[in-house]
């Protein structure tokens, strides 16, 4: 067996429209997908330029029934729904002021790490995001 690229990774979010907003508008993500499927939304965003999607999941139906549903609402609220994301920049101090100046949720501030500098931040549902600039190499 041979895989090809990953091309879609998934996060939950509680309300699609905050997420979008946040995604697109405080870090300049583009929407890729944004679909009305009767019992769901089909909302998903990529860096401008790129292939890999990231579907921004409300739980419900018709993946989760209405009792799951809730208890991953209720994970998403205390920050632990496990998903995190990892993007990358050419000036990884200047995305950071950028983002703090726009009250974005800091988590960590920038620290050299052995790979390059990174700092963590949070989308306004609890996921984890990490933005880092690699070492050349």
């Amino acid at each position: 067996m041979k895989l090809g690229r990953n091309n879609l990774s998934q996060i939950f979010v509680l309300d699609q429209d905050e997420a979008k907003a946040f995604y697109v508008d405080v870090l300049g993500l583009e929407v890729s997908a944004d679909m009305d499927f009767g019992p769901m939304r089909w909302l998903s965003v990529r860096v401008p330029g790129d292939s890999h999607e990231i579907f921004l999941e409300k739980p419900g139906p018709p993946g989760w029934d209405d009792a799951t549903a809730e208890q991953i609402r209720e994970m998403v609220t205390k920050g632990a729904s496990g998903g995190w994301l990892a993007f990358t920049t050419d000036d990884v101090h200047a995305t950071f002021a950028e983002l703090k100046d726009k009250g974005v949720e800091i988590t960590q501030e920038p620290m050299e790490q052995p790979y390059g500098t990174d700092f963590g931040i949070r989308d306004p549902f609890g996921n984890n995001i990490r933005i880092g600039q690699l070492n050349e190499g």
